[in-house]
């Protein structure tokens, strides 16, 4: 696709600056340049502006809030040549918070740090997605899949020793075994299924009523994409794919994807479900989903806003794939 790029997380053209993340004296200058901002999360949330359109939140590398940080911070690049690097404040507790909320499909729980102005605010990413602009969006995206990278990868998984931060956050080193750990990207295939005018849907169980969205899938170890497509639609809908297409891609930290966008064409119709791996599955007209999407279906509901699926569906209907 000719402005596949457009889509939510899509990129910006950030100088991700790794020439510089394995010299420490360098990472320790870019700390200390005049005009190097802090990325803060906390729990997988950045900090924004509760304003629309939102901004997310550059502070001084002395803001006090930084003492609450859980770990050296993860150095990010360069934008317009200052240095950017990410904070972890995820061992702050707030005195007022719905924890209940925290984790949910779509959390909009809202948590605010003493040291801050009042529109100042750690929002959920997903919520907030559509809101941030391209740069934005891929400084929060990438912040919030490298630190939960870290979350969930302090251990070697050689030998069990626990690991250590290194190269500016984008590795972990064994002290014991002296193995080297990276940061992991899982493939996760999505397909636009076409037949005839219709294209396949589907809905996982827990879903919101009347939400439904492309069927999608995770890449196995000696896999193509084309096999991987091809396999995920027939095990969970029993539609045989013919050809397959590649149309876009999507880094999707939730926790740590890369959307495979691709375009298949049915060569069946038949539908019969696992329902182990999903709850429905259903073929719907252009004509049909031109209604979900102006929000006048009577019982399908448009694709997330931000989601790669909402992305290639809104293209399929404006015959913009190629």
């Amino acid at each position: 696709m000719r402005h596949a790029e457009t889509v939510t997380f899509g990129g910006s053209a950030l100088d991700r600056a790794g020439e510089i993340r394995a010299n420490p004296q360098a990472i320790a200058e870019a700390r200390a340049h005049p005009d190097a901002r802090a990325i803060v999360l906390w729990r997988g949330k950045p900090l924004i502006v509760r304003i629309r359109p939102t901004i997310l939140m550059r502070l001084p590398m002395d803001h006090p809030i930084l003492q609450d940080a859980t770990d050296a911070p993860i150095f990010l690049g360069r934008e317009d040549g200052a240095p950017r690097f990410a904070f972890d404040l995820s061992k702050w507790e707030p005195d007022q918070t719905d924890m209940a909320a925290l984790g949910g499909f779509l959390d909009p729980s809202e948590q605010h740090h003493p040291t801050l102005d009042d529109l100042e605010v750690f929002a959920e990413l997903r919520r907030i997605m559509t809101w941030l602009s391209p740069r934005d969006a891929e400084l929060a995206a990438t912040a919030k899949a490298i630190l939960g990278w870290h979350d969930s990868h302090g251990f070697c998984a050689k030998c069990g020793t626990a690991s250590e931060i290194a190269d500016a956050g984008w590795r972990r080193a064994c002290p014991a075994c002296h193995t080297s750990h990276f940061p992991r990207t899982d493939p996760v295939v999505i397909m636009l299924i076409t037949h005839g005018n219709s294209v396949l849907m589907g809905r996982s169980p827990g879903w919101p009523d009347g939400m439904y969205s492309l069927l999608a899938g995770f890449v196995e170890p000696g896999e193509t994409l084309e096999a991987a497509v091809r396999r995920e639609v027939f095990e969970e809908s029993g539609v045989r794919v013919g050809q397959v297409d590649y149309l876009a891609s999507q880094p999707w930290p939730f926790p740590a994807s890369l959307m495979f966008g691709c375009h298949g064409v049915a060569t069946t119709d038949e539908i019969q479900i696992d329902p182990v791996e999903i709850e429905d599955a259903m073929w719907v007209s252009r004509e049909e989903m031109v209604q979900a999407f102006a929000g006048e279906h009577p019982r399908l509901l448009p694709a997330r806003k931000g989601a790669i699926a909402h992305f290639l569906l809104e293209n399929w209907l404006a015959d913009t794939l190629d």
